[in-house]
């Protein structure tokens, strides 16, 4: 049986390197995992938040606010429609061809789109074209962030040990909070530094341009990286599969199934509590918008620790442990995070909205290692990536969509607590059904 530090790495790379060496890679592996996903991230979230705030006014200004709301977050949606897409075009080629260079083409694809987006003409000038492009814009950036999640998970966990790969592969899920205060943080800058005017005619453009100067950064970083031991030992023995999406649907569509509505109960909570808050806060509570953007940005801070705390202790007690214990959470939480925010005390929605993705991350922590596990080497890009991204379409995508739309239906905010609260029994079924192979071999 193959030590978990050599991981079957028969030829190139890893299978010359002395422990020492190995190590640096393992380091720099999930630094690039990190880093790169960061700024997908960014780029994905950016949009969001200007879904919310600023394209209701640019590129639907004829509809009335809660129109304008609904449309902004249709086109929204449509990245995460693109997604699965995404994730069936890089799980070939990363399957095929290796993760390092379908990193590299997520990470291009993304800085091109969000920098065009940045550019695109408001409806004052082009009329509906302008949403047009948006909708082109964002169906790129899904095909991206698609690709991206997969690979990055499989670059740290490929290259680490199998006992602290819940712990390696969390890094590639702290780009998301990572990502998240990048671009609220870009925003908030430019939202106390520009007037009214100034931010809604030129100063929302700004982090969105801004994304050109971060791909470079990630590119630099991840053309520094070995191509994965397990890829090298598939392609040594040639075990490298010529039709992996095809082969993945046949041999393991039950995991792929699984995982996908694994992330049920994350997913959901997760958008709501990062972009429907923005709504939420600014419509129903009558916040301003920096007070929201500047809690959404403290809670993802506490979510860049909580996240790989929370990997970590997955390796401890398993993955599908600490994911359960998640799950039972997020069942109850959200009766008390909405409860919290309607009593219009500050000091109340402040700890609600802070504690939101803490607690959602004793799901997301364990995640990428948990899912990752479910699939042989030789289909795991592919399988990985199609199971993380279809719940992309059935939890997180229309997850803003429905929460504004149960809330204008019901006037009540325990309508979309329900709405949560139900997704998080979807997922603790998955639990109960799914396997926990965290550590084994049989399956790097």
């Amino acid at each position: 049986m193959a030590t978990p530090t050599s991981i079957d790495a028969t030829v190139h790379g890893a299978a010359t390197m002395d422990p020492a060496a190995r190590r640096r890679m393992m380091v720099k592996a999930v630094v690039a995992s990190a880093v790169g996903t960061t700024i997908e991230w960014y780029d994905f979230f950016l949009y969001g938040v200007a879904a919310a705030l600023v394209f209701p006014k640019i590129f639907f200004p004829s509809s009335d606010p809660f129109t304008g709301t609904l449309l902004a977050f249709s086109t929204y949606f449509v990245g995460f429609v693109a997604r699965p897409f995404g994730a069936a075009f890089f799980g070939h080629y990363g399957d095929r061809l290796g993760r390092k260079a379908a990193l590299i083409a997520t990470l291009l694809l993304m800085g091109i789109a969000t920098t065009g987006i940045g550019l695109v003409p408001g409806y004052d000038r082009i009329g509906i074209w302008g949403a047009v492009l948006l909708v082109i814009g964002r169906v790129l950036q899904g095909v991206g962030v698609g690709g991206e999640w997969g690979g990055s998970v499989l670059m740290a966990g490929e290259w680490t040990d199998p006992k602290r790969r819940g712990f390696t592969t969390s890094w590639a899920q702290f780009g998301a909070p990572a990502g998240m205060v990048l671009a609220n943080g870009a925003l908030a800058i430019m939202t106390y530094t520009t007037s009214e005017e100034a931010f809604l005619s030129w100063g929302w453009r700004v982090p969105f341009l801004l994304s050109l100067t971060l791909v470079a950064v990630g590119l630099y970083i991840r053309i520094g990286i070995l191509e994965t031991p397990v890829f090298e030992s598939l392609k040594a023995k040639g075990k490298v599969e010529r039709a992996p999406v095809v082969e993945v649907l046949r041999k393991n569509w039950r995991e792929v199934i699984l995982t996908a509505l694994l992330r049920t109960g994350q997913q959901t909570p997760f958008y709501i509590f990062t972009t429907y808050i923005l709504t939420y806060g600014t419509q129903a509570l009558g916040l301003t918008r920096g007070f929201v953007l500047n809690l959404v940005m403290l809670q993802a801070l506490v979510s860049m620790a909580t996240i790989p705390w929370f990997g970590h202790l997955s390796d401890l007690f398993g993955r599908r442990t600490i994911t359960a214990i998640g799950c039972l959470v997020m069942i109850v939480f959200p009766f008390v995070y909405f409860g919290m925010l309607d009593t219009r005390v500050t000091a109340l929605i402040a700890l609600a909205i802070v504690l939101g993705l803490p607690l959602h991350d004793l799901q997301y922590g364990p995640q990428a290692a948990y899912i990752a596990e479910a699939f042989p080497g030789s289909l795991r890009y592919s399988g990985a990536s199609l199971g993380y991204q279809l719940a992309s379409i059935t939890a997180g995508g229309p997850a803003p969509i429905v929460a504004l739309y149960l809330f204008e239906t019901y006037k009540t905010s325990m309508a979309v607590a329900t709405y949560v609260s139900v997704t998080a029994v979807i997922s603790l079924i998955c639990v109960w059904l799914m396997h926990d192979r965290a550590g084994s071999l049989d399956h790097v």
